[in-house]
């Protein structure tokens, strides 16, 4: 993908993004074709490839800056984690729900995957909770397993058709992990 900032690009980028979400909830992602995206906006397709290189491309740009502005949120708040990410899904459910259809929920999964530990290297020390949970622990282990979970908490949310409540949902969450003390025996 293409990082210039000239407003014409981002304009284009947008625009192509646009389209392929809007594609992706009509069709199938692996039926879309460059061309079908070129010919929902007003642009060339000498313009898409400016831009991006595939429609992959398209929708790992997205991911990246969702998952970009989700880990802005993580950081910059003092809001309960389990608060910041429901807050994230019910923001991106659409989105959420055409990945779910097009069995692509897993690239979140790794985008977060690649972003995460990185961002934990900036809050060591900080009073970012998931750095005091760390503490004194091998973090690679303990990233992924939080980015399964909470992969598998949406991708059953989204299967049982959004209906359960994010307070809910945050409430069972919250008794498990009270009851984690308890697992010790269980290990």
């Amino acid at each position: 993908m293409n990082n210039t900032k000239n407003p014409n690009a981002v304009r284009s980028k947008n625009m192509i993004t646009d389209a392929l979400l809007e594609l992706m909830k009509i069709y199938p992602y692996n039926e879309i074709t460059v061309k079908q995206i070129v010919l929902e906006t007003d642009l060339v397709r000498k313009t898409f490839y400016r831009n991006f290189s595939s429609k992959d491309d398209v929708l790992n740009s997205y991911i990246a800056t969702i998952v970009s502005e989700y880990i802005n949120n993580i950081n910059n708040t003092k809001e309960k984690v389990l608060k910041v990410i429901f807050d994230f899904c019910d923001k991106y459910k659409d989105f959420l729900c055409i990945l779910s259809q097009n069995n692509m929920l897993y690239l979140l999964s790794q985008n977060l995957n690649k972003h995460i530990p990185l961002v934990y290297e900036k809050i060591c020390g900080t009073e970012n909770p998931f750095a005091k949970s760390f503490d004194g622990l091998e973090p690679k282990y303990l990233i992924a397993f939080n980015i399964g979970a909470i992969c598998s908490v949406i991708e059953k949310w989204i299967e049982g058709g959004m209906t359960d409540s994010f307070d809910e949902i945050q409430n069972v969450l919250e008794k498990y992990c009270e009851n984690i003390p308890f697992a010790q025996n269980v290990i």
